[in-house]
């Protein structure tokens, strides 16, 4: 393949891959076309159209949906002038079609806009900019990832990458951060993920292998409005083409295997400039109380099935609090939310919502944050 990608391109054209989320709201999907220039923004790309009866997102009779350009980033994969394109896929009645929650957050940014609100996130898109007032930030700085061998056709008989085949490698305890044969699998595909995230200009934070053997975690943020869901989707679709060439398969379920093993979460720091300032821990304790009443309607928001999926990792164990009931505390990592230490001897900072599952919608995590905290709805 390098060979080809040294080929010489004419300087006037863009192969630009449209990347969507399609009808199960957790896989993507993506199809490439040439473009006769080069795109700086999204605004202007053309809109496009697919074959929704093929991604369960139409019937055959009424098949076309459109996609349309939302964010740009390089390609790290063909390179050059190259993009990657984030879209939004919409009815030809111009609807949404229900599995791209996007417009979901926009509308609820919408609300926001006027108050001058600045979002510093990790899940978002296209908002103003003004850094005044409440100036929320939303970072996810945990997101985990189990990789499985490709050639393995039927998960009831997978095994994560790197387990023994005729067995299971010793209980956890050496793995998180780990350093060595034995302690780490999969190094080389979390590498070279990071940089080509990078290039892609994503904001990954830091990366380090989880407490689960083949288990790893990755951060990213802060980002500016909306731009960081499309960043976290299109970490995924990186982190899926990587995979590829590795052959592994890359999942982000919550709870992969059964029997006394860590789930994967994506984990949430929120914070607003009033938490921020000197003495924001009463804001802090203020946006938990709105959590707190609101339990149920987040849990049905932090994962694509409603709860259903975040009901096998949220067992209470495994440093995670119980579906069922809202707890917060200091330092305490098997409650739903968690003031770090450093924020409570400090009196300000931010909070850590640990609810969300690994294959949570970041669209959907940031717009029922912001009408908890924000809006207080």
């Amino acid at each position: 393949m390098f060979h080809y990608l040294d080929l010489p391109m004419p300087s006037d054209k863009s192969l630009c891959t449209y990347i969507w989320i399609d009808g199960t709201g957790e896989l993507l999907r993506s199809k490439t076309r040439t473009v006769n220039f080069v795109p700086k923004s999204a605004e202007e790309l053309p809109m496009w159209n697919y074959d929704g009866s093929s991604t369960y997102q139409a019937q055959g009779s009424n098949s076309d949906v459109f996609l349309k350009p939302a964010a740009v980033f390089p390609d790290p994969f063909l390179r050059g002038n190259n993009k990657l394109v984030m879209c939004e896929t919409y009815r030809p009645n111009n609807e949404p079609t229900g599995t791209d929650n996007l417009p979901l957050v926009l509308n609820c940014q919408q609300c926001i806009s006027c108050e001058g609100l600045c979002f510093y996130t990790v899940t978002s898109r296209n908002t103003t900019r003004a850094a005044v007032n409440r100036q929320p930030s939303l970072f996810i700085v945990i997101h985990i990832v189990h990789m499985f061998p490709q050639p393995l056709i039927y998960t009831t008989t997978c095994k994560p990458f790197g387990w023994p085949k005729g067995g299971f490698p010793g209980p956890q305890g050496p793995y998180y951060c780990g350093v060595g044969t034995g302690r780490v699998m999969g190094r080389d595909v979390v590498e070279a993920h990071y940089r080509a995230c990078l290039y892609s200009n994503i904001n990954v934070s830091g990366t380090n292998a989880e407490v689960m053997p083949s288990q790893w975690e990755y951060q990213v943020g802060p980002c500016v409005g909306v731009s960081a869901s499309d960043e976290l989707w299109m970490s995924r679709y990186i982190l899926h083409r990587v995979a590829e060439d590795f052959g592994i398969v890359v999942t982000f379920d919550p709870k992969p295997m059964t029997g006394d093993w860590n789930g994967a979460g994506a984990h949430t720091n929120f914070s607003t400039k009033a938490m921020r300032a000197e003495g924001g821990i009463k804001a802090i304790e203020a946006a938990i109380a709105r959590l707190a009443k609101h339990h149920k309607r987040h849990i049905e928001a932090y994962d694509p099935k409603q709860g259903r999926d975040n009901e096998r990792r949220l067992t209470g164990h495994h440093e995670t609090s119980s579906i069922h009931d809202f707890s917060s505390g200091v330092a305490n990592r098997g409650c739903s939310v968690r003031i770090p230490r450093a924020v409570a001897e400090q009196n300000k900072g931010y909070f850590e919502d640990r609810r969300p599952s690994s294959n949570m919608d970041p669209y959907m995590v940031t717009e029922v944050l912001v009408r908890t905290c924000l809006l207080e709805e």
